[in-house]
């Protein structure tokens, strides 16, 4: 069992006890969490309640870290600690196949009815940095409860230590003084600084500029690679390097991606692989869409939303492609300078 957390207040050199109660606590936990996800850790970011799953089941709060990873966080609420583990165990069986597209879609119907944001905003707010290119890479479980049994906690050690499942136990107590102030602690099963004997999740570190320069030329695409990069960066974009390649956002405080070059998505038969946010772009450049898209061969959108407007891919496959579509940016750059 967790250690019994006792606390006393200190009154000019006296200590009163104050006195633990279980006042519908984890009745009253999961909207306490949903409004501050900090009191189970700082690096989340809330982004699905009560989400359904495609078994039916109910995911009390899906959250997303600063790496993009998911975690679910199950409360025990009326069940036994081992009907609850079992259930977070089922829910992630389902959560490890869900898609950008489909952790995407979850978040930003939830956000927008919370507060009017969507996942890349709302990322952005919380962690002063853009969404990864990859998501739920990995996965975690926290199971939150007020207390939880022996039995179950040799389980989800196991879980962990043996199988290298991400899982762990929060633990609240709930006290509440004669003034009818109330306090609450927190306590974890295992030390979330202790990372469990995995060999690791999906995600792989990002790339640097060297190494998409070596995949670029492996490919022989290098000088394709090149004069977009010599001539969009520092002219027109800003670049971070990502999993996959280059993600280039506008020259400006909180600007979103408008663009990726997918270098690990590109072979020498189709070309250099791009990711365009077409209406984004034409609201950072004063650039109507149709032109946009004279300008981006074998263009494809594969998403349309709200949130991110029209999206596309397509291949770069010859340098008068990429000549055209440099010149253009930058003759409407410079005409807005």
């Amino acid at each position: 069992m967790p250690d019994q957390i006792r606390l006393w207040e200190i009154s000019k050199d006296q200590l009163n006890e104050i006195t633990q109660s279980k006042l519908d606590l984890e009745s009253r936990l999961e909207t306490w969490l949903d409004n501050d996800i900090s009191i189970l850790a700082d690096d989340l970011l809330v982004i699905g309640r009560q989400v359904i799953t495609d078994y039916g089941g109910k995911l009390d709060l899906l959250c997303i870290d600063r790496n993009g990873d998911l975690v679910i966080v199950e409360l025990k609420k009326d069940k036994t600690a081992r009907e609850v583990t079992a259930q977070a165990l089922d829910y992630a069986s389902w959560v490890q196949d869900l898609s950008n597209e489909r952790v995407t879609e979850i978040a930003n119907t939830y956000l927008l009815i919370k507060n009017g944001s969507n996942l890349e905003n709302a990322f952005r707010d919380k962690f002063s940095s853009e969404l990864p290119d990859l998501l739920n890479a990995q996965h975690n479980i926290i199971i939150v409860a007020a207390q939880i049994d022996s039995s179950s906690e040799r389980i989800i050690q196991y879980l962990s230590e043996t199988y290298g499942v991400r899982i762990n136990v929060a633990t609240f107590q709930y006290f509440r003084e004669s003034s009818g102030r109330e306090l609450l602690a927190r306590k974890f099963l295992i030390d979330a600084e202790r990372k469990p004997n995995t060999g690791g999740g999906k995600r792989n570190p990002n790339l640097t500029e060297e190494q998409l320069a070596e995949i670029a030329d492996g490919n022989e695409l290098g000088k394709l690679y090149r004069l977009l990069y010599n001539g969009l960066i520092p002219q027109i974009f800003w670049m971070n390097t990502t999993t996959k390649g280059l993600a280039l956002k506008g020259r400006g405080q909180n600007s979103q991606v408008i663009l990726n070059l997918l270098l690990t998505e590109s072979t020498p038969n189709d070309g250099l692989k791009f990711k365009i946010y077409t209406d984004r772009l034409s609201d950072y450049l004063k650039i109507d869409v149709e032109t946009l898209i004279t300008l981006l061969p074998n263009y494809e959108q594969i998403w349309q939303a709200e949130w991110s407007g029209s999206v596309a891919e397509g291949f770069f496959k010859t340098e008068e492609q990429v000549n055209k579509f440099v010149a253009k940016l930058n003759e409407v750059r410079s005409a807005l300078i």
